[in-house]
């Protein structure tokens, strides 16, 4: 089989792999490396996480790992692009379901998606969309968090036909907000704190409401 390049990148184009034959059972141990990595890090954070953690995790060599990843902070970065994917597509579907009447309804209903992945995603609650990674940003690009946001806002704005100035920009806001106090719920408690989870909650939807 010819050999093409096979690329998973971050949003704003960071490329995460080398040439590999784009086969299954590449995409499958790429999957099973960065299961490995999140479990880790769930488990430890993601300040210490090394790459040899992630092979022996995977049961894999550290060959494999460098492989698919040169270093520890382009596996952390292949996690955060998957934590923002993942969570694109189910935001995305979300606004556009039926059941949601408002717009209101449809963000609220993506926030309670947030604090589902902090409670079941492991190692969301450490590296949540790669923001708290302290890489420094290239010029003109997006933080995880700006990049979500801009794709609920281009969905709701498709479905409810919406004209608000600068709805990406206040949707970045309101996650921001939900970012911050969900990740001092769940730091608090495993579970989650339940007030800093709905008063982080009515402070997005507040916010949002001034543009109505």
């Amino acid at each position: 089989m010819p050999e093409r390049t096979l690329v998973a990148e971050v949003p704003d184009g960071v490329a995460l792999l080398r040439n590999e034959p784009v086969q299954a059972r590449s995409t499958a141990r790429l999957a099973t490396l960065l299961d490995a990595a999140a479990a880790v890090v769930d488990e430890v954070g993601y300040e210490r996480l090394t790459t040899a953690m992630v092979a022996e995790r995977a049961g894999a060599s550290i060959g494999t790992v460098y492989r698919y990843f040169p270093d520890r902070v382009v596996v952390l970065q292949g996690l955060s692009a998957r934590y923002q994917q993942q969570f694109g597509e189910r935001a995305v579907t979300i606004a556009q379901d039926p059941r949601y009447k408002t717009w209101q309804d449809a963000v609220s209903a993506i926030i309670d998606a947030v604090a589902s992945d902090f409670r079941r995603e492991p190692g969301f609650r450490s590296l949540r969309f790669g923001d708290v990674l302290d890489l420094g940003q290239a010029p003109g690009s997006r933080s995880g968090v700006s990049s979500i946001a801009g794709q609920i806002a281009a969905a709701l704005t498709a479905r409810f036909d919406l004209s608000i100035d600068d709805l990406q920009h206040r949707l970045d806001v309101a996650l921001t907000i939900v970012d911050a106090l969900f990740s001092r719920s769940f730091a608090e408690k495993r579970s989650g704190d339940s007030k800093f989870l709905s008063e982080g909650k009515a402070l997005a939807l507040d916010y949002l409401g001034t543009a109505a």
